[in-house]
């Protein structure tokens, strides 16, 4: 039995879209803690960034009461990722940015205020239904095959080789045994755009070889003799046709890499989030149905957990909460959901403080990976006592 996981580098557009839009966040969140913000004067953000050949547009809706410089943070980000040339497919000093963001409009805005809103309290900024995932195959309690497609994005990233262009992509396919106890990596695809001004024609035929190395070096003990890597299949991709150059980015397309990988029982809900602040229960709640399934899964209670939360406009507190251990657990689903009720605080107000979500910086770092990074706080496991007292 296989399983195949999928992710993208941080220079696929898709990403660099949602790098544009939650940079844009932080910005404005840097300036308004200038300006002593709290939970009750955070701004709010839905932003939308749809990247073309040489063109950036910026939509959505801000409510904020600070001015933040949105073309110079569009072209700063497009810069760091690496675009500074169009020979690699995008260059973030001649491109072309529109701002098309709008006010957010009041009747959302109300609903999001304890001020203002029907129930006087920071209800969820949409209704939504957010999944969470958590299972006992690695130390992060996340799928093996996420776990192995994403550390391999990032040393593709980072091998420092400038060959290997900003855009690229990949997949790891792991090998189960019927306990579905992972057991080997049988295949890896790497695809990434080549600057082939940094190859010597005579070097050429070397690139495939390097790019074995940088992945099979940080896949290591999961590769095999037999373990087959596939590189660049269609046999070309330079890099001046890539990125937006090639294909369009939108924000929140490339949900599946974020959440889990498409590993199977890990579902999707809600909307992107990168591009929005947390009273919107896309962004918050995806981090609190992480942190309930992840604490389940270290509590012992399950070895794989599904977390479903839902949410209404205007309303702090979910309307439904729904576990699935997979026949996993050791009491019913229905007492674990039972326990996540009375453990944890998932109203937008309370995940915003429990995981710092006002803090500029997480906002620079979740475009490249939402779970696996052990200084995000919704990657704790410090609720498993409560959560075990919570089930007797």
């Amino acid at each position: 039995m296989q399983i195949t996981s999928e992710s993208v580098k941080v220079g696929h557009p898709d990403i660099v879209s949602d790098s544009i839009a939650s940079n844009i966040i932080s910005r404005i969140l840097e300036e308004e803690t200038k300006i002593s913000m709290d939970i009750n004067t955070m701004p709010h953000c839905g932003i939308e960034v749809f990247l073309g050949k040489g063109l950036c547009v910026v939509g959505g809706e801000v409510s904020t009461r600070v001015y933040v410089d949105i073309e110079k943070t569009v072209r700063q980000t497009v810069l760091n990722i690496g675009y500074k040339d169009c020979a690699l497919g995008l260059n973030g000093d001649s491109m072309g940015v529109f701002n098309a963001i709008i006010p957010q409009s009041p009747d959302i805005n109300i609903g999001t205020r304890a001020d203002l809103g029907k129930y006087k309290e920071i209800g969820a900024g949409d209704q939504g239904i957010i999944y969470g995932f958590a299972c006992d195959e690695t130390p992060e309690l996340l799928p093996l095959p996420y776990v192995l497609v994403n550390t391999m994005m990032r040393a593709f990233e980072n091998c420092g080789n400038p060959i290997f262009a900003p855009d690229g992509k990949g997949q790891v396919t792991v090998d189960y045994d019927q306990n579905w106890r992972p057991k080997r990596v049988t295949t890896v695809l790497m695809s990434n755009a080549i600057d082939y001004r940094q190859v010597p024609e005579k070097y050429r035929s070397s690139i495939e070889d390097q790019a074995r190395q940088i992945a099979f070096d940080c896949l290591n003990k999961w590769i095999d003799k037999d373990t087959k890597f596939i590189f660049n299949p269609t046999g070309e991709w330079n890099a001046v046709n890539s990125c937006s150059a090639a294909d369009s980015g939108v924000t929140g397309r490339k949900l599946v890499v974020q959440l889990y990988g498409g590993y199977p029982g890990a579902q999707l809900g809600g909307g992107s989030i990168v591009n929005k602040t947390p009273e919107k229960v896309d962004c918050s709640a995806a981090f609190g149905a992480r942190y309930v399934a992840k604490n389940i899964v270290a509590s012992g209670l399950a070895t794989k957990c599904s977390v479903q939360l839902a949410y209404a406009i205007g309303i702090a507190k979910p309307i439904s909460i729904y576990v699935n251990t997979f026949d996993t657990g050791k009491v019913t689903d229905e007492k674990i959901a039972a326990a996540v009720n009375e453990t944890f605080d998932l109203t937008p107000r309370g995940m915003i403080e429990t995981f710092d979500l006002l803090k500029a910086d997480i906002y620079k770092r979740i475009p490249r990976t939402l779970f696996m990074d052990k200084s995000y706080l919704w990657e704790k496991t410090d609720r498993t006592d409560e959560l075990k007292r919570a089930v007797r």
